[in-house]
Formats: structure tokens, C-alpha cells, sequence
């Protein structure tokens, strides 16, 4: 993922937590904010209560994977925090992916339905 689409400073991460919208699946939390910024970006947070820096990494690393196909259709303007939760770790890839799709969808970020799939473009 490209620089200016990731969220990496911890102001920017309260800020997101504490003027955003959070919207709850049982494999992570999405946290959705506006931003003046003209491009989506995202960041992905994971607790020691994940488990070892082995596997926040490993559940940082899904959700980021998980998130990518979804970027380009997102409209600009908006700041992402994807909190893990520890059932991430057990499940499998086409239940994350799932699960990514339906709470951009419920945030009301969709600008269209051709990428929401995880279809790779080009």
C-alpha cells in the first residue's frame, strides 16, 4: 500500500477514534472518519491482547491485504482504523475478505460495485 493511503501518526489515530464512527464485525472494528485530505487512508491497529508481536504482525498484515482491493473504489476525503480482534487469527481468507466488504458497505463507503468483490483490476 502506498504511502499516502497509509495512516500512521498516533495523533491521527486518536483523532480518527475519537470523532469517527465505528461499525463492529466479530473478526475486527472498522473506524471511519472525514478527512481534508483528498485520498482514503487507512491504518491498522492490533492489541497485545492479539497475543505475541508475531501474531499482531501477522493480523496487521491480513487486514492490510485484506483492505487493498477495496482502496481504489473508496471516494477520497475519508481516515480508516481497523482495530483486530483475536478470532482474525483463526479465520480463513474468504471470511475476511467477507467481512472488510460488508462493513465498508454498512459505513456507506461503496462508490461502486465493481471492486467490492476483491476482483483484481486490469
Amino acid at each position: 500500500m502506498q504511502a499516502r493511503h497509509r495512516l500512521t501518526g498516533q495523533a491521527d489515530f486518536r483523532r480518527v477514534r475519537r470523532t469517527g464512527t465505528s461499525y463492529s464485525h466479530p473478526l475486527f472494528i472498522l473506524v471511519v472518519s472525514a478527512s481534508e485530505l483528498p485520498a482514503v487512508r487507512l491504518g491498522v491497529s492490533a492489541s497485545r491482547s492479539m497475543g505475541t508481536a508475531v501474531r499482531r504482525n501477522r493480523a496487521k498484515r491480513r487486514l492490510r491485504e485484506a483492505f487493498r482491493p477495496l482502496m481504489p473504489d473508496l471516494p477520497g476525503g475519508w481516515d480508516l482504523v481497523v482495530v483486530a480482534r483475536p478470532a482474525l487469527l483463526e479465520a480463513d481468507w474468504p471470511a475476511l475478505q467477507a467481512a472488510a466488504r460488508h462493513l465498508v458497505k454498512r459505513a456507506g463507503l461503496q462508490r461502486s460495485e465493481s471492486n467490492l468483490r476483491g476482483e483484481r483490476l486490469g
